[in-house]
């Protein structure tokens, strides 16, 4: 079975961080509290968003792509992803012709497709401007937006970084679009309802970035790296949003650390 090269992981690093610099008046290592801190508050929800809408708001998108915030998370992306680089063989023969295993994980292929998720989010949206409902429809065109963010980065990563799959189909390996669309699908959920509504949407996400190894179409840090992108991408489209339990990863000396912030009701 081929061997992938070490570099190609490192390389995605580059691929994502290399838009923009980050933003000159906030060093690196600044306070977590400063660096990472969640909006005060977020902005009134639209009545409802159109294509007009959805063209500016992406312009806004990749603007704010180069963040610290996002940086951490290629980071954090990147680490695990080389820490499971090794095993990658090995999950690979383990998981690859197992009857029971490809049984199990075969819907994943088409739950975490990229039609299906976008039209679970087109019937989102519909829901919620034909029913008047501009929350729901601020839901459905943000998930809309979070797909296309994650495409964005991952189609260019793939072709920079030209690993090969591991049924040999195809130099597209890395990273896995399944596992960055249905994560960015469940960060963007998670952003707008909170943990208790984007669990089942995280377990889903979980799912279909496993499904992809017993089907022989993704190296397992392939599925890893690419959780982190859906993440970044979910994260950047509902960095206004505010909820009463938010999540944020900050920077510290020695590490990281995970904040569950509650704001006042």
């Amino acid at each position: 079975m081929k061997r992938v090269n070490h570099g190609v992981l490192r390389v995605a690093v580059i691929v994502l961080c290399a838009a923009a610099p980050l933003e000159a008046q906030t060093p690196l290592f600044a306070p977590a509290a400063a660096a990472f801190q969640q909006p005060a508050g977020a902005p009134p929800t639209p009545r409802h968003t159109g294509v007009r809408a959805l063209f500016k708001d992406l312009a806004s998108d990749v603007k704010h792509l180069p963040s610290k915030e996002n940086l951490m998370w290629v980071g954090i992306g990147s680490g695990l992803a080389l820490a499971v680089h090794p095993a990658d063989d090995n999950v690979n023969e383990a998981l690859v012709g197992n009857k029971t295993a490809e049984r199990i994980f075969k819907p994943g292929a088409v739950v975490g497709q990229l039609g299906s998720l976008l039209g679970t989010s087109l019937v989102i949206y519909a829901v919620g401007r034909i029913g008047d409902k501009p929350k729901v429809s601020h839901v459905g065109m943000d998930l809309i937006q979070a797909l296309i963010i994650a495409e964005a980065i991952v189609q260019p990563t793939k072709y920079a970084t030209g690993r090969e799959r591991p049924d040999g189909s195809g130099a597209t390996s890395f990273p896995s679009g399944h596992a960055a669309d249905t994560f960015a699908f469940a960060t963007a959920l998670e952003r707008h309802l909170g943990w208790k509504y984007a669990t089942p949407a995280y377990l889903i996400a979980s799912y279909v970035a496993i499904s992809r190894l017993p089907a022989n179409r993704h190296w397992l840090s392939d599925a890893v790296f690419g959780s982190a992108v859906g993440i970044i991408a979910g994260r950047t489209v509902t960095a206004n949003e505010s909820l009463k339990y938010p999540v944020t990863v900050a920077l510290i000396p020695g590490g990281a650390e995970v904040m569950f912030v509650r704001h006042g009701d």
